[in-house]
């Protein structure tokens, strides 16, 4: 399948010619094992968390961030495949634009695929989505460790959830959506991105 095809609607739901956001020209065919998280002020405050999956960030919206609290579930919503250019953009996006607001890097780094089936075989990650249960090791600036994102609610109302696994990067005493407020890219925080995008236009 074509790139254009991947990104049929986050094409659509996009006006390029106003909004700063990558268009993706090209499908990224090295398939490079990376995340983002961007903290995304727009309506309401999310935290938008993507995995590179065949050359395009898979995106899934979670309302109050990650937690590295083994024992708290945070809502995750599925959203449109976004291009891998996705993975550097921060800024700006025109409040009367779809995602009208202010877009941090808020971590990034490598991933691991560490779910195996019952003959100790790793499952694509492909599969993984496609099943509803995603098990991964994070490699971030900010996150580390286990995180798995499994569906709870399939359908035209999707959900999944985003939760921490238990292993020796858990901690149920930080927060770092509150303690971890600048981006991993720039080193702004989010009043300065605001302030630096109306500055330059």
């Amino acid at each position: 399948m074509e790139n254009k095809e991947f990104l049929k609607e986050y094409h659509k739901k996009r006006n390029f010619d106003v909004s700063s956001e990558p268009f993706g020209k090209s499908k990224n065919k090295k398939d490079k094992e990376i995340f983002v998280i961007q903290k995304h002020q727009a309506s309401k405050l999310h935290y938008d968390f993507r995995l590179a999956v065949d050359g395009i960030l898979k995106s899934w919206a979670v309302p109050k961030g990650p937690s590295t609290d083994p024992d708290e579930k945070r809502l995750a919503v599925p959203t449109e495949d976004h291009p891998m250019e996705y993975a550097d953009f921060e800024g700006s996006i025109p409040e009367d634009q779809y995602g009208g607001g202010t877009v941090m890097l808020w971590d990034a780094g490598t991933y691991k695929n560490i779910r195996k089936d019952d003959n100790g075989k790793l499952i694509p990650i492909k599969d993984q989505i496609e099943n509803g249960h995603i098990t991964i090791e994070l490699e971030g600036k900010k996150l580390k460790g286990g995180f798995s994102l499994i569906r709870f609610q399939k359908g035209k109302d999707e959900k999944w959830f985003l939760k921490k696994v238990d292993d020796k990067e858990a901690d149920a005493r930080k927060n770092p959506t509150s303690t971890e407020n600048k981006s991993v890219l720039t080193d702004r925080t989010m009043n300065q991105i605001k302030k630096d995008s109306e500055k330059n236009g």
